[in-house]
């Protein structure tokens, strides 16, 4: 379950001051995780973490500023081939089924993509409703979210 583990990543370092891979890989393990030191340290080389002061002289993990505009289709691409279930659509809303627990960072992804007929989307764990401007601009959404698993 790459994608939740790469969520809490980004949840724990945006909630706690983090500074080495082995609190990380503590703090992941305190939320009910099972990862490995080499797990965590190649999920930290794929959210492409940095160190950033803290104050003190100490330093903590972040995510870098630009991240989200950084290859954003191909990190919804990604997500969508490792979390997507289903898809359907009607008239201007479309409901997709992800994996437990990846629907709000998919629905970021969304979100960060700026498609115009997409004005936003509401998650929950595994569903995530989008909204569109109208019924035409859901058909094409879906076909695009479609293409991207091909």
């Amino acid at each position: 379950m790459k994608g939740i583990r790469q969520y809490r990543i980004k949840e724990l370092i945006s909630n706690q001051i983090i500074e080495t891979q082995e609190e990380l890989v503590e703090a992941l393990r305190e939320t009910g995780l099972q990862v490995t030191q080499a797990t965590v340290s190649r999920d930290m080389k794929e959210l492409m973490l940095i160190k950033t002061p803290a104050g003190d002289g100490k330093y903590r993990y972040a995510l870098p500023q630009d991240q989200q505009r950084h290859n954003p289709i191909n990190k919804l691409k990604r997500a969508l081939l490792d979390h997507f279930v289903h898809i359907d659509f009607t008239d201007n809303l479309v409901v997709m089924k992800c994996l437990p627990g990846t629907a709000n960072a998919i629905g970021a992804l969304i979100d960060n993509m700026e498609w115009g007929e997409v004005m936003g989307t509401i998650c929950g764990d595994d569903t995530i409703l989008i909204i569109c401007r109208n019924k035409e601009t859901s058909n094409e959404l879906v076909d695009k979210l479609l293409d991207l698993l091909n």
